[in-house]
C-alpha cells in the first residue's frame, strides 16, 4: 500500500505546497487518532460527498449523522480529478461554520490502518485537506470521525464564484475521473437517497440547468 500511495503522490506533486507532505500529515493524523480514541480503536470516517456514493473501503456500520461547526461546500479547485490546470473544476470540502449532514462509517480496528492508507492515496496525495477528528453522533453514542476539511487560507479554496463562472465550469470542466457537473449531480442524488437536502448545492446546480435550457 505504501508503494501505491507513493505512486499516487507523484501524480499530484506539482500541486503540493511546502509543508504539506502527505506522509507527515498521515503520521500526525494517526497520532491524534490514538489520543482521542484510545490504543486499539475502531476507525470512524465521516463522508459528506463522494465518500457517500463511492466509499472504496469495507465497513461494518453506516449511519446518518451530522457534524457541527463545518459545512459542505463545492469550493475547492480540482486540477486533476474533475478539471485540468488550464480549466480547473470543483470538488467538495468541509469549510468552517454551520453544520453538515452526511454518513459515518465504522471500520474495525484490525483493518483501520489499511483503510487509512487507502483514504490517503485517494484524498490526500497533494496534502490539500486538513484532516480532523470531528465529534458526531451514532447509535453507540458520540464518536470522533475522520473528516477532510479545508482552510479558507488554502490556495485551493475558490471563494465565492460568480454565476457565470459556475455555468462555465459545469459545462466545460473535465478531469481524469469525469466532469465537475457529474460529480456534483452524483453527490446530490446520493444525498437525496439518504434523505439529505442540500439547498446550497441545489442552487449551484440550477446554474447548470439554466445553461442547458439556454443552449
Amino acid at each position: 500500500m505504501a508503494s501505491l500511495r507513493t505512486a499516487t503522490y507523484a501524480t499530484y506533486e506539482h500541486l503540493r505546497l511546502p509543508g504539506r507532505d502527505p506522509e507527515q500529515l498521515l503520521q500526525r493524523t494517526r497520532a491524534h487518532w490514538h489520543q482521542v480514541a484510545g490504543p486499539r480503536p475502531d476507525l470512524w470516517v465521516f463522508g459528506y460527498a463522494s465518500l457517500i456514493w463511492r466509499t472504496d473501503f469495507d465497513h461494518t456500520e453506516r449511519h446518518a449523522t451530522r457534524v457541527h461547526g463545518w459545512h459542505r461546500a463545492l469550493a475547492m479547485w480540482s486540477r486533476v480529478n474533475r478539471g485540468t490546470p488550464e480549466l480547473p473544476g470543483l470538488v467538495f470540502a468541509l469549510l468552517p461554520g454551520g453544520s453538515c449532514q452526511g454518513l459515518v462509517f465504522r471500520v474495525p480496528h484490525q483493518h483501520a490502518d489499511a483503510v487509512l492508507d487507502t483514504l490517503w492515496a485517494r484524498e490526500m496525495p497533494s496534502g490539500v485537506y486538513d484532516p480532523r477528528w470531528l465529534p458526531c453522533a451514532t447509535p453507540h453514542g458520540p464518536v470522533h470521525a475522520l473528516a477532510f476539511t479545508l482552510s479558507r487560507r488554502s490556495p485551493a479554496f475558490t471563494g465565492t464564484l460568480a454565476p457565470e463562472q459556475y455555468r462555465h465550469i459545469f459545462r466545460h470542466a473535465n478531469g481524469r475521473y469525469g466532469s465537475t457537473l457529474d460529480y456534483a449531480q452524483q453527490t446530490q442524488h446520493s444525498l437525496h437517497a439518504h434523505g439529505i437536502r442540500d439547498r446550497a448545492l441545489t442552487r449551484l446546480l440550477g446554474h447548470a440547468e439554466g445553461d442547458a435550457a439556454s443552449a
